[in-house]
């Protein structure tokens, strides 16, 4: 049985949608902001970004988003974020390297340093597009992704994993499921299954997090939810460490 979206949350993300583009109408590209014509594009293309409101092309905006060295990149985001964001939403925005690439553009872009009004509007995006993503039984974006995504772009996972939590209905553990399924053999070799470029501690914690997560919230749910066995055992052995771990008769002789 298809369960539909419920009409607050798509109700609710339309006006993030529509908040973002009247946040941000009328924002262009520092007039000085240079490229590389080899390695992002032409003079012409540079120039549509210093005029307000003009759509770009597929391959443009791609290009721009991903570009880590503007002089000015919250001035560039700023200037493609209500196109940026409903292309996000409709899953048409392709990565290189994983969701958390799309995060870290954000992050380069020091949003939640920006005025209140336009730091809440991007704000209230994130999270309006994810609590759509955690009720849609098939969103565009699967929720595992969203998650890296919004952990890099505002630098936490607690309130994503924590709103996660809250949402106990049958979508949104349909999603729990395959994300512990996309996630377990990294987190069992003790990596964050995403490409994050924290320092170190800041990504070892981030991975903690999210096993001790999925240890007291995520497996106690999937076993209710009736999991298969093998994924239930799976998370368990990230409970253990060392040789109790691989030497376990669940251990899934992975090699790293």
């Amino acid at each position: 049985m298809t369960h539909p979206v419920p009409h607050s949350a798509r109700r609710r993300l339309d006006a993030a949608l529509d908040g973002l583009a009247i946040t941000f109408r009328g924002m262009t590209a520092h007039p000085d902001e240079n490229n590389c014509e080899c390695h992002w594009g032409s003079a012409e293309e540079l120039a549509r970004l210093k005029v307000p409101d003009v759509e770009l092309d597929h391959d443009l905006l791609q290009r721009t988003w991903r570009a880590p060295d503007w002089s000015d990149h919250p001035s560039v985001l700023r200037r493609i974020l209500p196109q940026f964001a409903r292309s996000l939403v409709a899953g048409r925005v392709e990565p290189f390297l994983g969701p958390a690439e799309i995060g870290r553009s954000f992050d380069r872009g020091q949003w939640r340093q920006w005025p209140d009004e336009q730091a809440a509007a991007v704000r209230e995006f994130l999270h309006a597009w994810w609590s759509h993503t955690l009720t849609d039984p098939a969103p565009a974006v699967p929720a595992h992704d969203l998650l890296a995504l919004n952990a890099e772009a505002s630098g936490a996972l607690t309130p994503w994993l924590a709103h996660w939590e809250a949402q106990t209905g049958t979508p949104a553990t349909r999603h729990l499921a395959e994300a512990a399924a996309h996630w377990e053999y990294d987190l069992l070799g003790d990596e964050l299954p995403w490409a994050a470029w924290d320092d170190e501690d800041d990504e070892g914690e981030r991975r903690a997090e999210l096993t001790a997560w999925l240890l007291h919230h995520a497996r106690p749910r999937l076993i209710a939810y009736g999991a298969p066995d093998e994924l239930l055992h799976r998370i368990r052995l990230l409970g253990l460490t060392g040789p109790a771990r691989w030497e376990d008769p669940h251990w899934p002789n992975y090699r790293y």
